[in-house]
């Protein structure tokens, strides 16, 4: 049988990341108190504020001394993503014009309702809750203003450059559209980079996805998944930085809802992955 975690189902979790923190952890201490277990130079990293993409944002890659590293933040046993997202933002910005209600035939140009029209026009096709595996998105996050001037916030996300880019001139084209049928309106789009497919710079370095194969074979998946992670980790702009860094499981499910759960056979697992990791990259280099 299987040990299930949950919250109260009022609240969050949050094994997305306490698991992963409890297995490097569980795994230290069996590396620690092993000698006879052979391994090289580890170093263990905590980020902070992952979530909104600043985990890495003050780290000093000398002082961490790696040379290449794994997130422990993935859903399934047995998995390991040497793939995320590749991520943009974008806020378009309306520009209407005001006048008196009681008088503002002709005149009146509502920038709310003309974010609203926006969002209408967004194609389900590249919406987040009508796609799957290797399909990216157009996801509208926050919406605010009034009548003269009002924001939509957006993520784009896709697995290459080139998706992003389109999904861009979908959202630029989509707006244009709408404002033709206001003269007197304008509308900025502007798209800023948020992170990058870890992929590319992954495929340079097999051999960090290789050992991490062997370990969870050694771990007991004789058929280890490896699939491309719809979202990002730390992992991906840690890889940007100069430290390949695919992301292995750490068995939470369901995370950032209320209904999210963790097996701690699953960390389990985990933490002794992380072990026969360190035996590998001893025994390969």
């Amino acid at each position: 049988g299987n040990d299930i975690i949950t919250a109260s189902g009022t609240t969050l979790l949050g094994a997305d990341n306490k698991a992963g923190v409890a297995a490097i952890m569980d795994a230290a201490h069996v590396l620690i108190n092993t000698p006879s277990i052979k391994h090289g130079k580890i170093r263990i990293l905590f980020t902070p504020d992952e979530e909104i993409g600043r985990g890495v944002n003050k780290l000093d890659m000398k002082k961490l001394g790696a040379r290449y590293g794994y997130t422990i933040d993935g859903e399934t046993a047995g998995s390991i993503e040497d793939e995320t997202f590749s991520a943009d933002g974008a806020v378009v910005t309306i520009h209407g014009v005001s006048a008196h209600p009681g008088f503002a035939k002709g005149k009146m140009e509502h920038a709310l309702k003309i974010a609203g029209k926006i969002l209408a026009k967004m194609p389900d096709k590249f919406s987040p809750e009508h796609t799957e595996g290797r399909q990216g998105f157009i996801h509208p996050t926050a919406i605010e203003g009034g009548l003269e001037k009002a924001t939509i916030k957006f993520i784009l996300r896709d697995f290459t450059e080139g998706g992003l880019k389109r999904h861009a001139r979908t959202l630029q084209k989509i707006v244009d559209g709408v404002l033709k049928n206001y003269p007197n309106s304008r509308a900025e789009v502007k798209v800023t980079e948020q992170y990058r497919n870890m992929g590319k710079v992954l495929r340079r370095y097999p051999q960090v996805v290789d050992n991490a194969l062997e370990a969870l074979r050694r771990t007991g998946f004789s058929q280890p998944l490896k699939r491309a992670i719809r979202g990002g980790t730390d992992g991906s702009r840690l890889s940007f930085m100069g430290l390949p860094c695919p992301n292995l499981f750490a068995g939470e499910h369901a995370f950032h809802s209320k209904y999210e759960w963790v097996s701690v056979q699953d960390m389990e697992k985990a933490a002794e992955t992380i072990v026969h990791l360190a035996q590998v990259w001893e025994e390969r280099s």
